[in-house]
């Protein structure tokens, strides 16, 4: 089993929060070399998968103008996207709708961030991972960064990967499933999302176990 570190929380007056490689270079001096970013997009839908991914950067390669995916415009997550996928090592993992009914949204997200540390093409020796939760079941030692998308480029690699991995997988579900116009809200609680399933009522790839599908029943 991996050694679990607590989580990293901001301290409480700090007068901007901006991405950099310090995470990692205090690690790598430690000897912890290579380090992984880890984060996931998709907690908050009514429908989808949760799609999570793991980084590895290379120190002389780093993309400029990694970020929080969420402090990016769409196009600019693509460019990424793509920067990344070319310089750095990527591993990606999801859980579907009908995984997350089984569990619930942290322990599928936070499994969805396991397979995908294990997936990547060199084995890390230390994970970063956004939030306040150490995936279980890591083979190296990993530590929770609050707002890590924001403080560590690695993570913030990763939310872009993931962000833009799952905006994909739900423009192909909006072709499946025409109806709720997935391609436009990504399965978040829109009026216009709501609106389809009280009309049509739920699909395959809807989240069950949210609450405006436990208040239909």
């Amino acid at each position: 089993m991996a050694r679990l570190t607590s989580s990293d929380s901001l301290p409480l007056l700090e007068e901007e929060i901006v991405p950099t490689f310090r995470f990692e270079k205090g690690l790598m001096r430690d000897g912890f070399l290579p380090v992984a970013g880890v984060d996931e997009a998709g907690r908050g839908p009514l429908a989808g998968p949760v799609v999570a991914s793991a980084v590895i950067l290379d120190p002389r390669k780093i993309p400029k103008g990694l970020n929080d995916s969420k402090q990016l415009t769409a196009a600019r997550r693509e460019e990424l996207y793509e920067e990344i996928l070319a310089t750095a090592d990527v591993a990606i993992s999801s859980l579907s709708a009908i995984a997350i009914d089984r569990t619930n949204i942290l322990r599928a997200s936070l499994e969805a961030m396991r397979r995908a540390v294990a997936s990547l093409p060199k084995r890390a020796k230390f994970v970063l991972i956004d939030g306040r939760d150490v995936p279980p079941g890591l083979t190296c030692p990993g530590k929770a960064l609050v707002k890590g998308d924001a403080r560590s480029f690695s993570i913030a690699a990763a939310s872009i990967v993931a962000k833009v991995t799952r905006d994909r997988m739900m423009q192909a579900a909006g072709i499946t499933f025409p109806q709720y116009g997935f391609e436009q809200h990504a399965g978040y609680a829109t009026e216009v999302h709501r609106e389809a399933i009280t009309i049509h009522g739920p699909c395959a790839i809807h989240r069950m176990t949210f609450s405006p599908f436990r208040l239909m029943e």
